[in-house]
């Protein structure tokens, strides 16, 4: 069994990454615009899990704001110069590829990359029951004031922001 690699993505990955979106994040439909402007935008951070030439996963990160995560299938027109930490935007992976240690490659990468940039800490946004797995990657759930809160309802009532320390 080979095992899958994290590879810069590429625009002519966007179909895939879009195939890819619609069957592990069903309820969380984003433009293929808004891929192809992170891409554009932080191209170091918009990764494709590859297994053997077949996209198997995808990952997209970008420099942003601690506590104030994009609204879900929005354009972010530029990355902030203000920007405090690595945002992983969205990570979807194949039921096939899972437990093939992506995850814990793809999580040192994007700390890599964040400590590479002087972002010292990494953020996402939970959903489909994934906060545990998170955590066992050194992030932590961090309590949303109200701004956050109504953010995070947009993405379904289980997200969750997380953080590492």
């Amino acid at each position: 069994m080979t095992v899958p690699a994290w590879r810069p993505m590429a625009e002519v990955d966007i179909d895939a990454v879009e195939r890819i979106a619609a069957l592990i994040h069903p309820s969380f439909h984003e433009r293929p615009e808004i891929f192809v402007e992170r891409l554009a935008l932080f191209p170091a951070g918009s990764l494709i899990a590859d297994d053997r030439g077949e996209p198997v996963g995808y990952a997209v990160a970008h420099p942003w704001r601690l506590g104030k995560p994009p609204a879900l299938d929005s354009l972010l027109g530029a990355i902030p110069s203000e920007a405090d930490c690595l945002y992983l935007h969205d990570v979807a992976i194949l039921p096939r590829a899972r437990g093939r240690q992506l995850t814990e490659r793809l999580v040192q990468r994007l700390r890599d990359l964040a400590a590479a940039l002087d972002l010292g800490r990494l953020a996402l946004t939970s959903v489909n029951s994934t906060a545990a797995m998170w955590a066992r990657y050194g992030f932590a759930t961090v309590a949303p004031d109200a701004a956050l809160a109504a953010k995070l309802a947009t993405y379904g009532e289980d997200a969750v922001y997380m953080e590492t320390p």
